[in-house]
């Protein structure tokens, strides 16, 4: 199996987008490929301009997220989009960006309509396919 790492993102949220960042660029890093496949949520979040303005936390950390976001601020931690499109850089085609085909038509979106970073919109079964070559593959 390939040095590949796949990640389903269904979650928009910060503290949820911050681990896909951490670990795409940990996966480039160790010049593994990457896959994220962007659904629901987690595609929201790559809508043009929003990258820049979620600061949304999941339900069950909501009431810890001001004191996260401060502490983000106070150590200068970059964003997470700010991390995942350093990834994309170092990772030199190695990392890609996938919006759900289902997803777009459901909520009525072109490409257009996503931020620059996502590379393309493909359908569950051409991701899938190309997942199973991996060894390993989250869902977040």
């Amino acid at each position: 199996m390939a040095d590949r790492l796949s990640m389903i993102v269904f979650s928009g949220t910060v503290d949820k987008l911050f681990p896909v960042a951490i670990l795409a660029s940990g996966a480039v890093a160790m010049e593994q490929e990457v896959d994220i496949f962007l659904t629901f949520w987690g595609l929201e979040a790559f809508r043009r301009g929003a990258p820049q303005q979620n600061m949304r936390f999941s339900k069950d950390f909501e009431d810890k997220a001001p004191a996260m976001l401060a502490l983000m601020q106070q150590k200068q931690v970059p964003s997470w989009y700010e991390t995942l499109r350093k990834a994309k850089e170092l990772g030199n085609g190695k990392l890609r960006i996938h919006a759900c085909a289902m997803t777009m038509d459901l909520m009525g979106l072109t490409k257009d309509d996503l931020d620059p970073i996502v590379d393309d919109v493909v359908g569950v079964g051409e991701f899938v396919e190309e997942a199973q070559k991996g060894k390993i593959t989250l869902f977040i």
